[in-house]
């Protein structure tokens, strides 16, 4: 309107988690004095050209919240939305997003430090001909991880066919989209590599053991949903397989995945983890989409080669932010 000449949502910061107080204010800026109708009052006072700032408050449920979340097939957004109550004139609205973290997955939780052990092997043959066994022994030493936390994984494989061996790794996103549509609904699943390792070759008769170390580092990515939203479930597998080079066989073992909100802490340690909160990898649901509503288009300012587009908004998720060396 031509008396309002800035009319702002500011949060105190822009993710919150269940339970928290989200505070903001409003602020305007008018250039005419204007009537300005206010639900707790029954008179409409004369709101006074100038700049004014209304602050709020108000506490999220303590109840498990699905994360922000966006894709094409389905999105979770949280928001707050102004109206402006001006008598005899549409009202203005405004409306600010903010991310919601959740739901709460804490890695010390019991149930997730359990280490996890898996054990294949498989006898070469050839015809009648048996040409050695290739043994598979594997182990995750917990099952939940933060994004930017390394996958704690180990290996031992023992090679004694008549071939070359290798190992391979992938870890996978599974997303289940549902939708409310007739009496059974609809159902939509899809599936993205998050990350993957294939190893060097092992030669026959002998054995190698691998040590994920520092060399799987979970990307940013949506945590686990399992039973928390009606629209979506998400959860991620660990695939872990030898890869034979004649045969084409190979064993295959997997280890459930958990994303998780809240780091792995080692109790009574001085360096404790560093969170921050950074978007979706590109390459996973949650980061492969930006609605168009958030999207200013190209943008132009001046050097050669494309503008690029101005995000307005995007969800950010947990991330452990790793320790500099001293």
């Amino acid at each position: 309107m031509d008396y309002i000449s800035e009319f702002d949502i500011r949060l105190e910061k822009e993710m919150y988690y269940a339970g928290e107080t989200l505070t903001g204010q409003v602020i305007l800026q008018t250039v005419e004095n204007f009537k300005l109708k206010e639900k707790n009052e029954g008179t409409v006072p004369i709101l006074p050209r100038g700049h004014h700032s209304f602050p709020f408050n108000f506490q999220l449920p303590e109840t498990s919240l699905p994360c922000s979340f966006e894709a094409k097939p389905c999105t979770i957004r949280y928001y707050v939305k102004v109206t402006l109550d001006i008598p005899y004139a549409s009202p203005p609205q405004g409306m600010k997003y903010f991310t919601i973290i959740g739901p709460h997955i804490d890695c010390m939780d019991e149930q997730y430090l359990k280490p996890l052990v898996g054990h294949d092997k498989r006898q070469i043959c050839c015809l009648c001909c048996k040409r050695g066994i290739v043994n598979l022994k594997s182990s995750l030493e917990r099952s939940a991880y933060c994004c930017g936390e390394s996958i704690k994984f180990k290996a031992t494989i023992d090679n004694q066919s008549e071939e070359n061996v290798r190992l391979r790794l992938k870890l996978t996103q599974y997303t289940e989209f549902f939708i409310e549509r007739g009496v059974l609904g609809l159902n939509k699943e899809v599936n993205h590599v998050v990350l993957e390792y294939r190893g060097d070759a092992i030669q026959p008769m002998s054995r190698s053991k691998f040590d994920s170390s520092q060399s799987l580092i979970v990307p940013v990515m949506p945590p686990t949903l399992n039973g928390v939203c009606r629209l979506l479930s998400i959860f991620y597998v660990l695939k872990v397989w030898i890869e034979m080079e004649k045969s084409g066989d190979d064993l295959h073992i997997d280890f459930p995945i958990t994303i998780a909100t809240c780091p792995f802490r080692i109790p009574n340690s001085p360096q404790q983890p560093i969170i921050k909160y950074d978007p979706c990898c590109d390459h996973v649901e949650g980061g492969l989409y930006i609605g168009p509503e958030f999207q200013l288009g190209q943008v132009y300012d001046g050097t050669l080669g494309e503008g690029e587009s101005v995000v307005l908004y995007r969800p950010v998720y947990v991330c452990v932010k790793k320790h500099e060396q001293s």
